[in-house]
């Protein structure tokens, strides 16, 4: 069974960081592109970052390209997403989802998601 957890939200004060783990099981971690998605409140998912199966590759939502990174560690299963200078408007939960490729792509969607993390930036 494909499990993913992730961890690492929180209140955190504009201009802060925070990082997120995402720990995956039931698949071959290492075979499969990554990515993190939000959701505001009220609002819509929107794609953060994706990173694909061997981390040579990665791509970034223009609001948060240089404050963001993506990484992984096939070693340890595990996605993160590093937030730097995060703003008010970062504020959402934050979900990381497996795509049934090695590589990510506009055109193919994500198979599996986990239950979410939420990040509240706020003074």
């Amino acid at each position: 069974e494909v499990q993913l957890v992730e961890s690492g939200g929180g209140l955190v004060q504009p201009g802060g960081s925070l990082r997120l783990s995402c720990a995956a099981s039931g698949f071959t971690f290492s075979s499969y592109a990554m990515s993190w998605v939000r959701q505001a409140p009220g609002k819509g998912l929107e794609w953060v970052s994706a990173i694909n199966s061997g981390s040579g590759s990665t791509s970034y939502a223009d609001s948060v390209k240089g404050r963001f990174t993506i990484s992984r560690d096939n070693a340890k299963n595990t996605l993160y997403l590093q937030m730097n200078s995060l703003k008010p408007e970062d504020t959402a939960v934050y979900y990381c989802a497996k795509y049934p490729t090695y590589y990510y792509s506009d055109y193919i969607s994500s198979d599996y998601w986990g239950q979410g993390t939420q990040v509240t930036v706020s003074s």
